[in-house]
């Protein structure tokens, strides 16, 4: 098992969208992001406590989904543990230059095909005059639009089977599992990771149409239950699609809201850093088919949807003519 805590946090996503002028509106208008900068067919986008250059790269694309997902180590000697680890598990490609704001990055995938990026050098943001805070431990003034976002909070990824993905993520990253579903079968349907005290930083879910590399969804983090209830006002009024919630999850007890983008991806807005995971010797909590199929922590049945609805969508990967749902 690799050293716990060489990977510092959770720190980017790349999403891919067809509708890239529409995405970059519901990122600003809905949750509050700002425009940071743009190249090409990729804009970047800032959550107001982020300390980093970006939060998140949207990149014009013929179908939705996630490219790259960033994470920052802890050292430049957690870096080169890391790399080496994942060099021996077999899944590395190999270093680019990072994007705007990211140093060197070595690039690799999970064993499901998902892309990630690994860095240590990072730009912190510079808030200039217009968006300087009063506070100065604050990275960026709040927001006067949407919703805001204070960062990026987790990322769920669709997979043939979780539990290979678990595996790497703590053998090669030093991640901690800290909930798993285990179904009656024995085999893993989904499983909660995390590389930091947060309760979970990567989730992987079985796809149930038995895809590779598709995207369940990224969330952002609120600050508190008022915001996500606002938020449900807030999408009305601005026609964003609401697939299920205001509620909170029987597994981390994450109070979540989900939508979608213009795009096709699913976004989770929710107070999920309220719950900490302190313990270094944390017991994994493993819950079985029968247990959730009470619903979530209320009594809220699971939608149908959220069971099939990945990106890209299966119609999108027959059309494609692809098995992968992260090929370009």
């Amino acid at each position: 098992m690799a050293p716990r805590h060489d990977i510092a946090h959770l720190a980017h996503v790349q999403l891919l969208t067809p509708r890239l002028d529409d995405s970059v509106r519901f990122f600003t208008d809905f949750l509050g992001l700002r425009v940071v900068g743009a190249e090409g067919n990729q804009v970047y986008l800032h959550a107001w406590d982020d300390y980093q250059h970006h939060t998140l790269t949207l990149r014009g694309h013929r179908h939705a989904g996630i490219a790259r997902t960033h994470l920052r180590t802890a050292s430049p000697e957690s870096l080169t543990r890391r790399v080496a680890a994942i060099e021996a598990a077999g899944h590395g490609r190999g270093w680019v230059d990072g994007e705007p704001g990211f140093g060197p990055t070595y690039v690799f995938t999970d064993p499901d095909g998902h892309e990630f990026g690994l860095y240590y050098e990072a730009e912190w943001f510079e808030s200039g005059d217009a968006f300087r805070p009063a506070l100065k431990n604050q990275a960026a003034a709040y927001p006067n639009t949407g919703v805001p976002a204070r960062r990026l909070d987790h990322v769920n990824f669709l997979g043939k089977t979780p539990v290979d993905n678990r595996d790497f993520m703590v053998e090669a990253l030093g991640a901690m599992t800290t909930e798993q579903i285990l179904l009656d079968d024995g085999t893993v349907g989904a499983a909660w990771t995390t590389f930091t005290n947060k309760s979970y930083d990567i989730v992987y879910t079985r796809d149930n149409l038995g895809h590779s590399g598709r995207l369940h969804h990224i969330a952002f983090a609120a600050d508190s239950r008022h915001d996500i209830l606002r938020a449900c006002d807030v999408a009305l009024d601005l026609g964003v699609f609401i697939e299920t919630g205001p509620h909170k999850h029987a597994i981390q007890q994450t109070f979540f809201l989900y939508l979608y983008e213009p795009g096709g991806n699913r976004i989770e807005l929710c107070n999920a850093g309220a719950r900490l995971v302190l313990a270094p010797d944390w017991k994994r909590v493993d819950w079985s088919e029968a247990e959730r199929a009470k619903g979530q922590a209320w009594g809220l049945r699971t939608i149908e949807s959220f069971h099939t609805h990945g990106t890209p969508t299966a119609e999108e990967l027959a059309s494609l003519g692809q098995e992968d749902g992260n090929q370009d």
